[in-house]
């Protein structure tokens, strides 16, 4: 069972986690031993609230396919169950990250002093550009 908050857990049996061989350098242990981890998630058939999968498949992630399935690779320790747990941490990251509601935007306007600046500093801009004209006579 994977925690993803007090009220969010996705069973085991919907995230498909399966070993392949790491890529890069790593000796002749790299070659025999596959320690690497691909973990797969199938956000339409889960168990997550229809919130949280519209929020999932919105998202503009690249592990995330047009088919609604969240592939992640995990390579980065040199055991099979480090590297699923990190996996797991990931997926679990980025659900956190689309179904946390999103601050409501307050407009703001710039002060005055802000603006007398802005001003002050384009009347100056322009002083110097006239500078730069032909004189006439």
């Amino acid at each position: 069972m994977l925690v993803i908050n007090d009220r969010l857990a996705i069973p085991d049996s919907e995230i498909e986690i399966s070993p392949i061989r790491a890529q890069g350098a790593g000796g002749q242990n790299v070659n025999k031993v596959a320690s690497a981890v691909h973990l797969r998630f199938d956000i339409q058939a889960s168990s997550l609230p229809a919130a949280a999968k519209a929020s999932l498949l919105a998202l503009r992630d690249q592990r995330i396919t047009k088919t609604g399935v969240i592939v992640i690779k995990a390579q980065e320790h040199r055991t099979f169950e480090k590297n699923r747990e990190a996996a797991l941490l990931r997926l679990a990251q980025l659900i956190r990250m689309a179904i946390r509601p999103l601050k409501k935007r307050r407009p703001t306007r710039p002060g005055r002093a802000a603006v007398e600046r802005r001003m002050d500093g384009k009347t100056r801009r322009g002083k110097l550009k006239a500078l730069r004209q032909k004189v006439s006579f």
